[in-house]
């Protein structure tokens, strides 16, 4: 079994313009995220799939291995499928590349799954959330899923799920983190399929998983790392940087 991390990244974004580029304590925030990725033992190889030559020039200059792919690429997902045409691999693991801080062991808990007798068609990470923490509960920012007896996905919403008709205390909630890993094969049939109704109602890609018959095993961990999608994310990963330094 062959495991290859895909980071996509692109300089433009709508919330924070040029943030792959954003210094962190001396290094560029996309380098960061590939030297994290470079420390997962279950992934042979860490590849960052980019369109921008700017990007793949200062990547390139740390020694990591680029691929150029089409501007055309309207999401993550499509980017790192165009990639993995050209890339030997059983497994993509989807990297953004706004997670500087990522914990490799959270990489390693993604793939862990395709090395089993059964591997899915596709794995993530949940968090659990205390049920008295109603912010995040609340908060459309946070994707909040629900899962079956065996830890398959049956949703992901913006909303609190599940509702709370009676309070109960047996009740669990668990947030999604956005780190995915694929079987081949299925990557390449999702970034093929047309965005779905739920997918576009919730605003949420993984639905057009769900929605076309895929099954999605959630691994529960319990670390949790910010990434970076305004300027606030942004200095608070300086902040835990120089304090890690310091440390």
């Amino acid at each position: 079994m062959k495991a290859v991390i895909l980071i996509p990244a692109r300089l433009d974004s709508s919330r924070l313009n040029r943030k792959m580029l954003a210094d962190l304590d001396g290094e560029p925030l996309i380098v960061r995220t590939w030297q994290q990725a470079l420390q997962s033992r279950l992934a042979e190889r860490v590849v960052v799939a980019t369109d921008s030559s700017e990007i793949a020039a200062v990547l390139e200059a740390h020694g990591a291995e680029v691929v150029m792919t089409s501007p055309a690429a309207s999401c993550g997902t499509e980017r790192i499928a165009e990639a993995a045409r050209h890339i030997d691999g059983d497994v993509f693991l989807n990297l953004q590349g706004d997670e500087p801080l990522i914990s490799p062991e959270n990489i390693d808990l993604a793939l862990e799954p395709f090395f089993s007798g059964n591997p899915p068609d596709c794995s993530t990470l949940v968090l659990p959330l205390d049920p008295e923490e109603r912010v995040q509960i609340e908060d459309p920012h946070q994707v909040k899923v629900v899962m079956d007896s065996h830890g398959f996905a049956l949703y992901f919403s913006r909303s609190p799920i599940p509702f709370q008709r009676n309070m109960l205390p047996s009740t669990l909630f668990y947030r999604h983190i956005g780190l995915y890993a694929f079987r081949a094969e299925v990557l390449q049939k999702f970034a093929a399929l047309p965005p779905s109704m739920l997918e576009e109602a919730e605003s949420l890609e993984q639905l057009r998983l769900l929605e076309n018959g895929f099954r999605i095993q959630c691994v529960i961990t319990h670390i949790d790392n910010p990434g970076v999608n305004t300027l606030e994310d942004l200095e608070l990963v300086r902040r835990i940087i120089r304090s890690s330094l310091r440390g």
